[in-house]
């Protein structure tokens, strides 16, 4: 009897824990209920959440929320809700019950003061109170502006929070910030009011379905990619978005943020680290996925300038005059279209190119991750006798398919030369339409899988959401570190002219484009117009480069990447003559930013530059080891010295570290250069000096009011500069004046003022230390480009 009073009562008290378990109530918070997102994606995806979870025991309110006044907001949600659809395979009658109860649990409210917010908390535990429920939790979804973020925040901190035992999670939509210092600035700011787990942001792409499968795919088949997944075996990676439309209505959105912020830094970034990251034991430990995708982000080499190429279809300035009010002179430098070079500095991916691209107005909408393994078969029967399943010399790919495209869904292919994969019950083997070719090969030569039933990605991580999911989410730390990535590529980007396209199919090969030695390069050069105006785009043979006089010497002038490509042919050539005339070639090149792009160029596209019989000296040094980024000679060394082979004796360091001191006066160290050069260098005549000017009218460290090196016997002189690090060793105005050839780049819109300015002066070279260039016996040619004279 005794058993079994203890088993009646056991039974009893699991019904009443049953009983209080149905009691819970999560009340949902859609904050910009009447947007464009919600309307065309949360209510659906809220739709689906309730009708996912009610069956379980949950209670549900939905409360719209935004600026609008009641009525006028009402009528806008009620419109919203009219496009709710329920999945194919339930009964109509079901679907319109299901649909009605939906509907009589979501009401509109304004929430606009601080009164606003504290009556929806009332209201919400009056409700409570009235039915006798238990709260589980409250979701507030942000789907407004980042501007609003922080009034928000406030008031749901002071005003909103629910009661002890219950959670509380907020949903944060991106853009988060605009750059490095922004997003951190913001992270501070919610983090004022919020604690980390009880944010959610959210990147859609982590809900697409064969995003989220990646993890997956790659622990259920460790087996056979623990030995293909690593430098030894993979060609490249490809990460692509492309779209079909263009910006317009959205160019406001558009000229803030522009391609790289909208889709690379953030999606595509996710994509990459899914894929390059070492995979967790436990690939479902959210805490282990971020710590294993912050590794990889502390291995990711830093982007430069040239490790991107951008583009903008051609109507998009008129879009945004007409939509921004812009004045007909406008035109802006926002790309639409980008392309980024990554590479991974780790052991499983040294040299492996990871491409990162996508682009408005192209000529498909697909999205995908292509990871293309190497073939190194040889086959010698032909190619009618390949089977595809087993054949070496068949491509061997493997695709996370995200969507659109001519497959048209998401989807998950493997070479069947590679392996036959292992999936989740979830997803399904897949047909595609008679003859559909996919990355060079037939439908049929590939392992097809394709989820069982496709989920829109928003109802995905509304569910993760609901469920406390935090592994589809953006940490705060995973959003610093992506920032940090991207930022500096942003800034060295934002003064650069896209390359300008017609969109769609139009395009051709006009963006097509190629890598070689951490750089990115268009394949087909394409001529810029000054103005923009209606018509095709230019064609090369269309324009020339500008050649023209400025300070009574001979002038060459292009937009950036042409005028680089001009400067080093010229020293090729010069160097060509040198060599064949006196059997050594001296050059003497200046640091700083301006140079790093001809460094490049120099080393990837001049392989008949003789190198072998080249000296290269520096024009300038900072007084810092040289060792130090701040060095010029460091910056030779990243971007040219490492790439090309000059004998070791022909690199001319400026000793500016002597005695374990820096640029000491009683070291002697430009003395000792200046010993050096009378030695080596034919009359002291470079055959090629490379200046630059800045933006105050200084060249090498000769600077404006300061006399040191500007006359006199020096050949090499210590001088001052106005910013850190103020020590400097430079080579004099008479020894750069005593060279066979001068060559003084200029470039950038910074640039511009100063040489409006240079081009009215005189020899005045207190004042403007560049106007006292001018060749004894030499030529002075000048090379700018078109921000820099045009801007």
């Amino acid at each position: 009897m005794w058993k079994m009073l203890i088993v009646v009562m056991c039974v009893a008290l699991l019904g009443c824990l049953q009983a209080q378990e149905l009691q819970e109530h999560v009340s949902i918070i859609l904050l910009g209920a009447t947007g464009d997102l919600a309307k065309k994606y949360l209510w659906q995806g809220l739709f689906q959440l309730y009708l996912d979870e009610v069956g379980r025991g949950h209670s549900f309110s939905f409360h719209g929320a935004a600026l609008t006044a009641p009525k006028q907001g009402q009528e806008l949600m009620a419109k919203a809700l009219e496009s709710l659809s329920c999945p194919k395979d339930m009964a109509p009658s079901h679907c319109a019950e299901e649909k009605d109860q939906f509907l009589q649990l979501s009401r509109y409210r304004q929430l606009k003061t601080a009164e606003d917010y504290q009556a929806l908390n009332k209201d919400i535990e009056a409700q409570l109170q009235h039915t006798g429920l238990r709260e589980a939790g409250r979701i507030f979804y942000f789907s407004v502006p980042p501007f609003a973020y922080a009034d928000i925040a406030r008031n749901i901190n002071s005003s909103c929070r629910p009661g002890p035992g219950a959670w509380l999670r907020v949903v944060l939509e991106k853009p988060f910030g605009h750059d490095h210092f922004s997003a951190q600035q913001l992270a501070t700011e919610l983090g004022s009011f919020f604690q980390e787990e009880e944010m959610y942001r959210v990147d859609h792409y982590l809900g697409k379905q064969a995003v989220a499968q990646i993890l997956p795919f790659r622990d259920q088949n460790r087996k056979a990619l623990d030995s293909l997944w690593n430098r030894h075996h993979v060609e490249r990676v490809e990460i692509i978005m492309k779209e079909t439309v263009d910006a317009e209505g959205r160019t406001s959105f558009y000229e803030e943020y522009g391609v790289i912020r909208d889709v690379l830094q953030n999606h595509l970034t996710e994509v990459l680290t899914l894929v390059a990251m070492e995979l967790p034991l436990n690939v479902s430990s959210a805490e282990a996925v971020l710590r294993h995708k912050l590794q990889l982000f502390q291995a990711l080499r830093g982007l430069q300038r040239g490790s991107a190429v951008v583009g903008q279809y051609q109507s998009y300035s008129e879009q945004v005059r007409r939509e921004l009010q812009k004045p007909d002179s406008f035109h802006s430098l926002t790309p639409t279209f980008a392309a980024v070079l990554v590479h991974i500095d780790n052991l499983r991916w040294e040299g492996v190119p990871f491409i990162l691209m996508s682009g408005k107005a192209l000529d498909e909408r697909v999205g995908y991750a292509r990871i293309l393994f190497k073939n190194q078969a040889c086959c010698v029967q032909s190619e009618k006798h390949w089977a595809a399943a087993q054949s070496q010399c068949l491509p061997r790919q493997l695709i996370f398919h995200i969507g659109h495209g001519d497959l048209g869904s998401p989807a998950v292919l493997v070479s069947r030369n590679l392996f036959r994969p292992s999936l989740p019950s979830s997803w399904k083997e897949m047909e595609g339409p008679p003859g559909l070719r996919l990355f060079g090969s037939p439908l049929s030569d590939y392992y097809a899988y394709s989820p069982v039933q496709e989920r829109d990605a928003h109802s995905v991580l509304l569910s993760h959401i609901f469920h406390g999911r935090k592994d589809s989410f953006i940490t705060t730390e995973n959003l610093l570190a992506s920032w940090g990535f991207w930022t500096p590529l942003l800034e060295s980007l934002a003064h650069k002219a896209p390359r300008l396209y017609p969109g769609g199919a139009e395009n051709g090969r006009l963006l097509d484009f190629e890598f070689s030695s951490g750089r990115l390069f268009f394949s087909q050069q394409q001529p810029e117009q000054l103005v923009p105006g209606p018509g095709p785009a230019p064609m090369p043979s269309d324009f020339q480069v500008l050649r023209a006089k400025y300070r009574e010497s001979p002038l060459v002038s292009a937009w950036s990447e042409e005028l680089i490509s001009k400067l080093a042919n010229d020293i090729e050539a010069t160097a060509v003559r040198a060599v064949r005339r006196f059997g050594q070639f001296h050059l003497a090149l200046s640091g700083g930013s301006s140079p790093v792009a001809l460094f490049q160029q120099l080393a990837t596209a001049h392989y008949g530059f003789p190198w072998a019989h080249t000296h290269l000296w520096l024009v300038d040094e900072r007084c810092v080891p040289l060792s130090d980024p701040e060095s010029n000679f460091q910056g030779l060394q990243a971007h040219l010295l490492q790439h090309v082979r000059v004998p070791y004796y022909n690199i001319h360091p400026m000793p500016v570290h002597l005695q374990q001191r820096l640029c000491a006066e009683e070291d002697q160290g430009a003395q000792i250069y200046a010993r050096e050069i009378s030695a080596l260098v034919a009359n002291s005549s470079f055959d090629l000096v490379l200046l630059g000017m800045g933006a105050d009218g200084h060249t090498a460290s000769l600077f404006p009011q300061s006399p040191t090196g500007l006359d006199g016997e020096q050949l090499v002189v210590l001088t001052t500069s106005p910013s850190q690090p103020h020590r400097r060793m430079s080579l004099s105005l008479p020894l750069i004046n005593r060279a066979k050839k001068v060559a003084v780049l200029v470039m950038g819109r910074m640039k511009r003022e100063i040489t409006a300015l240079v081009s009215r002066v005189g020899y005045e070279p207190k004042k403007w230390p560049i106007s006292g260039v001018l060749p004894h016996s030499g030529q002075l040619v000048w090379y700018m480009d078109y921000d820099a004279f045009l801007a």
